[in-house]
């Protein structure tokens, strides 16, 4: 059995919590599944106190869903979560863009552009190229700097990562999705901000369109 490392209890349980956020979005804890409590307090080499800590704050960042008499659960998001979720996110980030475009530095924009060039090279590696595309948006909010939208924006974010149907998952998306981020880097440099924001915003509408289900309305 392992152990997680001795560490203060506060500081255990958010331990605990980073290890399960791991295990959601690797799908070793699917959509939807039960968590067994035992079994991961056995695996960790933990109490039931600190995980139904790590759960508690699972479940305020919509990843785990509490049931009553029932346990926990992986949230599974619904059609409409990911409509939702997507039609907040276009809102947020476009506006987003147009404040960086208006505002940011030149020293601002080269970092996305480097960022966006580190996008360009991990085309073909999947993983690689989800990390680089979370790591680009992100910086656009750090850089635009309203804390309350980075807030929200990353808990959205969390809770995207438990959608099934990802839209780079659907053949040829990755490529559109590139194309779409070259027009955002263009309209930043060129300092744009209505253009920077009507191309994040069709980023969003399209990947949205791709991530819905075959035969949905959003198909």
């Amino acid at each position: 059995m392992s152990s997680l490392p001795s560490l203060a209890p506060r500081a255990l349980y958010q331990e605990v919590a980073e290890r399960l956020r791991q295990q959601i979005f690797a799908r070793v804890l699917e959509p939807g599944s039960w968590i067994d409590e035992l079994r991961l307090c056995t695996e960790f080499g933990i109490s039931r106190t600190p995980l139904r800590e790590a759960l508690k704050v699972l479940a305020a960042e919509g990843l785990v869903t509490m049931k009553v008499r029932r346990g926990a659960y992986v949230t599974e998001m619904s059609e409409r979560d990911v409509r939702e979720a997507y039609q907040l996110l276009a809102l947020l980030e476009s506006d987003a863009a147009a404040q960086v475009a208006a505002h940011a530095t030149d020293k601002d924009l080269q970092e996305l552009q480097q960022l966006h060039e580190q996008l360009e090279s991990q085309v073909g590696q999947r993983d690689a190229f989800f990390a680089a595309n979370e790591r680009f948006h992100m910086r656009l909010l750090e850089i635009e700097g309203n804390r309350w939208r980075l807030q929200i924006v990353t808990d959205l974010r969390r809770v995207m990562k438990l959608n099934r149907h990802h839209s780079l998952f659907k053949q040829g998306r990755l490529a559109e999705s590139l194309d779409e981020h070259r027009a955002l880097m263009q309209a930043l440099l060129q300092r744009r901000p209505e253009a920077a924001a009507t191309q994040l915003r069709m980023h969003f509408q399209n990947g949205l369109a791709a991530a819905a289900p075959p035969g949905s309305a959003a198909a």
